[in-house]
């Protein structure tokens, strides 16, 4: 946890706030915070800075809070995903929220198992918890959107352009394609989609429909890689594929 996350509701009218829970415990046990000591805090979709320690008594951390910096940039990226097993979401949600991911949703596949939709997994406050994670690992505080659909062609077709940005540059990592992704990625400014299909990969009615809706299919390259590291190894790619070719200004902003 490189980021103690605050809530709204963890204000005190003073303006201090009070932690209980999984956060005061880290502090206490894991940080050994002593009153007088500052520790990194950031407000859920706000501002992020430093806390400090006013008490740390069992189950209780009760903090001055100073935010005036932002959070990392964002990535600029969201994410069409079909539904991975229940064990490597656990990997993956945390993974795009540390990345700076804004949007993912969650759709049906052919190769997706029905048995996935049940799973606990996709529970909104175990989703949530998921995504706090990764933003407490990357100091970050805006929170992804997730949406699940259950049905791939009819979110396609009516859906797709109204849940994603017009304009955004879509993506299809596709075995049976040979271009590399830089010669598909999206310009400087773009906000890019990533298309990322189950373990197996998308059948080809998907991808040729995703394909018809302006999806751009590229190479993963010659290595077969499972969804829980296809995901942020992608994402990463295409985040910096997009810092490198942005124009660079030097020290006198020409």
């Amino acid at each position: 946890m490189n980021l103690l996350l605050l809530f709204d509701e963890d204000f005190l009218p003073d303006g201090t706030a009070r932690l209980t829970g999984r956060r005061a415990q880290h502090a206490r046990e894991v940080l050994r915070a002593e009153p007088g000591e500052s520790l990194r805090v950031g407000r859920l979709g706000g501002l992020t800075g430093l806390g400090e320690v006013l008490e740390n008594s069992p189950g209780v951390l009760h903090l001055r809070v100073s935010l005036g910096e932002p959070p990392p940039p964002r990535a600029g990226i969201d994410l069409l995903l079909a539904i991975p097993r229940p064990k490597a979401l656990k990997k993956v949600l945390p993974a795009v929220a540390s990345l700076g991911v804004d949007r993912i949703v969650l759709v049906n596949a052919a190769r997706v198992e029905k048995s996935y939709f049940d799973s606990k997994v996709l529970d909104g406050a175990f989703v949530r918890d998921l995504l706090l994670q990764g933003l407490e690992q990357a100091r970050d505080t805006h929170l992804p959107e997730v949406l699940v659909r259950e049905r791939f062609r009819p979110f396609v077709e009516d859906e797709l352009d109204s849940v994603f940005p017009q304009g955004a540059v879509r993506l299809l990592p596709h075995p049976p394609a040979t271009q590399p992704l830089r010669q598909v990625a999206a310009a400087p400014g773009q906000r890019s989609v990533l298309a990322i299909g189950p373990d197996g990969g998308w059948v080809s009615f998907e991808a040729q429909l995703l394909e018809s809706h302006g999806f751009r299919p590229f190479s993963l390259g010659p290595r077969i890689l499972r969804v829980e590291t296809a995901v942020p190894v992608l994402v990463g790619q295409v985040a910096l594929l997009g810092e490198d070719t942005a124009p660079r200004h030097d020290a006198g902003g020409t």
